[in-house]
């Protein structure tokens, strides 16, 4: 049984990629005198929780229509084997930023809080950073949900606490301040997010570091029906979840269209509060798609999708813009939400769910659009990952990484100018689920190195035996990994867990790099 999809790879059209690149060696002067006509404008969407089977255009029979992101997959390259670099929402955050597995970052599990302090040190390398070196303006609109250097009240940051979701009341919080340490200390020019998840308080947007309203109130949890769940804290006073994707969709509208008065590219980070919880979708959605109130929330995430790639065409910025459409992990789909919606597949064929370590938590969607480059629909197989970001924008911008930066990030543009016969970018790529468990995969084999899941799916790391503690799988024969082969192939198993050990102990897996 196979979910995957072949090659259709050829000498394609994005050889004029080749010329891009060309134009730069012979016309650069300075990094700061490269023509900003050139450079393409980046979009990174980054959807909440949506998963792979989610889309029409990965999974025909999906019971959502999606009509603005089908339409983006026929207008660019389709990915069928991209990874989030974790299968819950922070580590894919850090990892998209730093082309680093978060696994390296201080926190080896779970997620972070509303109040957590920040993730990412002042000094760390970001793609943000990296494309302001080529005189790009840079911006994030949307879910930062990566730790923030919230005021304490004598001045100070508030310190690291045992239940950062939990208003800290009694910890001399000012949230009414402004924020200490944030987006804008980590290569952004201009910021405009929420802190966490749209489920997760505090409750209000953020400019540049500013709250944009400074009179706060507490915000009444909810927890039914299933999905219409958020917890209770505090929030903006004009704050209000059910609109927060339409809002955050106008501001990152609003944004292009400033940059198109500009001379120079801009970079739009937009990860998106959506189909996370709370599935709050308006009102032309509901009821719309065959996968409940879910598939009405994921309609209402293509429809923002369609809203902004309509605009960069209305501003004349679609042909030399380069669009990039993914997912932070797998979706968060239940078994209850399998018995009631038998027919949607939301992780398509691939087993478990968000948290989990097995294919259905981090395979995810990855579409890529630019018109002016990239003139026919392709589709790949190579395996990727969302911290092969960093290295991809430093070849398209002619810059070398620094060797302590992107230490898990391989140039994904080889994929777009080489022939089928190219050799996989990556050799290998490491899985970390929520619980902290590990896999690596190379090739067809994949090594668990644990019993289960790692993460929220219930269930028998093999049907047939139970009782083994680490789990070996034969993606291209077994995509549902369903027959573990530990006790059939020892000694694949054995040189996978060895090449895990010394990837993780290197502290970097892209040649040239360095911890």
């Amino acid at each position: 049984m196979k979910f995957g999809n072949s090659v259709f790879l050829s000498s394609w059209a994005l050889i004029g990629l080749l010329g891009f690149r060309s134009y730069f060696s012979s016309n650069e002067t300075s990094q700061g005198e490269k023509s900003a006509s050139a450079l393409p404008n980046i979009v990174v969407i980054l959807a909440d929780d949506l998963g792979y089977g989610d889309l029409q255009c990965y999974n025909p029979d999906s019971q959502i229509p999606t009509p603005h992101l089908n339409q983006l997959s026929q207008t660019g390259i389709r990915f069928t084997d991209a990874h989030s670099g974790s299968s819950v929402c922070y580590p894919t955050r850090y990892g998209l930023l730093t082309g680093r597995y978060a696994f390296r970052s201080p926190l080896k599990k779970g997620v972070l809080g509303g109040f957590s302090p920040p993730l990412i040190e002042n000094e760390r390398f970001t793609i943000a950073d990296l494309l302001k070196n080529a005189g790009y303006q840079t911006a994030v609109v949307g879910k930062w949900h990566l730790g923030l250097a919230w005021p304490h009240q004598n001045g100070a940051m508030l310190p690291p606490r045992s239940e950062p979701d939990v208003w800290p009341t009694g910890d001399g919080l000012n949230i009414q301040a402004d924020l200490t340490q944030g987006p804008n200390d980590l290569g952004f020019d201009y910021s405009y997010i929420i802190p966490s998840s749209l489920d997760i308080p505090p409750y209000l947007y953020l400019e540049n570091g500013k709250p944009t309203e400074r009179e706060i109130v507490e915000l009444a949890g909810n927890n039914e029906p299933r999905g219409i769940f958020w917890r209770t804290g505090p929030a903006g006073k004009g704050f209000n979840v059910e609109n927060t994707l339409d809002i955050l969709g106008q501001k990152a509208q609003q944004y292009m269209t400033e940059m198109s008065k500009q001379k120079k590219p801009f970079f739009l980070y937009l990860p998106l509060t959506s189909p996370h919880t709370p599935w709050v979708p308006s009102g032309e959605f509901r009821g719309k798609s065959n996968a409940g109130i879910y598939g009405d929330f994921v309609m209402h995430t293509d429809f923002v999708v369609g809203k902004m790639l309509a605009k960069l065409e209305a501003l004349g910025l679609k042909e030399n813009t380069l669009v990039i459409f993914t997912s932070d992990n797998g979706a968060d789909w239940k078994p209850g939400d399998k018995e009631k919606f038998p027919k949607h597949r939301a992780n398509y064929g691939y087993r478990g769910q968000k948290s989990d370590v097995w294919e259905g938590g981090h395979r995810v969607p990855f579409l890529v659009s630019w018109p002016q480059v990239i003139h026919k629909t392709r589709t790949i197989d190579h395996t990727i990952c969302l911290t092969d970001l960093m290295a991809t924008f430093a070849s398209l911008t002619n810059q070398s990484l620094p060797s302590n930066a992107g230490q898990d990030s391989f140039d994904l543009s080889k994929l777009l100018t080489t022939s089928p016969a190219q050799k996989p970018v990556r050799q290998s790529i490491i899985h970390h689920s929520i619980d902290g468990m590990f896999a690596i995969r190379s090739g067809k084999w994949k090594y668990i190195d644990g019993a289960g899941s790692g993460g929220w799916s219930k269930g028998p790391a093999n049907h047939r035996n139970p009782a083994l503690p680490t789990q070996l799988y034969d993606l291209e024969n077994d995509p549902a990994e369903t027959n573990n082969l530990m006790e059939t192939y020892p000694k694949v198993a054995a040189n996978l867990q060895a090449l895990l050990k010394q990837q993780q102990q290197n502290g970097y897996t892209r040649n040239g790099a360095k911890e």
